[in-house]
């Protein structure tokens, strides 16, 4: 099989939340919008809004050509089998265009006799994303399976989960990383696996105000997301740039702020280190907004034109290999 899956994402994406507000018409026209701007693929989290299976249907129905990619699917939330066979049905329905990022904990101390996927112990991630893993691979298929199947990747940050993405999965979707983390996670995985990277960013050239909308940004995450807190002091930062709200070289690091120079500067250094594609979260001060204009600038500052596309050569998908 042929893939072109890599080429279809290109170097730039979006990565957003802000489509969980905004009802269903709304969504479907900013989609085809970012893909007439020319980005590679719309990245789409899943916390309290939509499902990211459903969301992912809007996204996809709504365009032609864009990838959508989950960055990410929560596994806390549905089992491996229901997963994989949504995975399944994505891949069928538009076929080539379905990313399907994975992570999250699953911390319940049960064993789920009906799809046989073991919880391990709690607080053990690597294991439970292992044993996830192994239960969708196990799913058998009752119905037509997609050609090409669609690609999986995971939101891993440290070594052991950086490992693990590229031994059984397409690579790793890191998410709130400086470019050092970049660098990291290339060497740890080796040249081959994908390395798709989240980007914190603010066009805004008022640096001050810019900057407190980045600061608000890394605090809220420090807060309420302990592993990606353990993340940066792994990455060398101390106490001190984590304790009493972070430190403005953390935000430095986290978010890239200003105008698109400087936005296009950060993003070249992902390239630089390693990373294939990096996808820009648009911050604002208004969290729940869509940021059209940003996007339509960083669009014309970041966009590379298209080229054609390597055309995919169907052939028997082997489930047993990584996807």
């Amino acid at each position: 099989m042929t893939d072109d899956t890599r080429h279809r994402l290109g170097r730039v994406g979006i990565w957003t939340f802000t489509y969980d507000g905004q009802p269903a018409g709304r969504v479907r026209e900013s989609a085809a919008e970012l893909e007439e701007l020319g980005y590679g693929a719309i990245w789409h989290g899943e916390a309290f809004g939509r499902d990211t299976v459903g969301q992912a249907w809007l996204l996809l129905s709504a365009t032609r050509r864009i990838t959508v990619a989950s960055g990410i699917a929560n596994i806390a939330f549905r089992d491996p089998i229901a997963m994989a066979n949504a995975t399944r049905t994505l891949g069928e329905a538009f076929p080539g265009r379905y990313l399907l990022g994975l992570g999250g904990h699953r911390v319940d101390d049960t064993v789920h006799e009906v799809d046989g996927y073991p919880v391990p112990a709690r607080g053990n991630a690597l294991a439970t994303m292992r044993a996830y893993l192994a239960a969708m691979d196990a799913t058998p298929a009752h119905g037509p399976v997609p050609d090409p199947a669609p690609r999986r990747v995971l939101a891993a940050l440290g070594p052991k989960m950086l490992r693990l993405a590229a031994e059984r999965t397409w690579g790793a979707h890191p998410y709130f990383v400086p470019v050092e983390h970049t660098a990291r996670a290339r060497e740890i995985m080796g040249p081959d696996a994908f390395l798709g990277v989240e980007q914190a960013v603010v066009l805004d050239t008022d640096l001050g105000r810019a900057r407190e909308v980045a600061r608000a940004h890394v605090a809220g995450y420090l807060a309420m997301a302990p592993h990606q807190r353990a993340n940066v002091l792994r990455l060398g930062f101390g106490d001190e740039d984590v304790t009493g709200g972070p430190s403005r070289r953390l935000v430095d690091a986290i978010v890239a702020y200003g105008d698109t120079e400087a936005i296009r500067r950060r993003v070249r250094e992902h390239h630089a280190a390693g990373a294939d594609h990096v996808c820009l979260q648009v911050l604002g001060a208004d969290p729940a907004a869509l940021p059209e204009r940003e996007w339509r600038e960083l669009a014309t500052a970041l966009v590379e034109p298209a080229t054609p596309a390597t055309p995919v050569t169907p052939t028997a998908v082997d489930s047993s290999k990584r996807t």
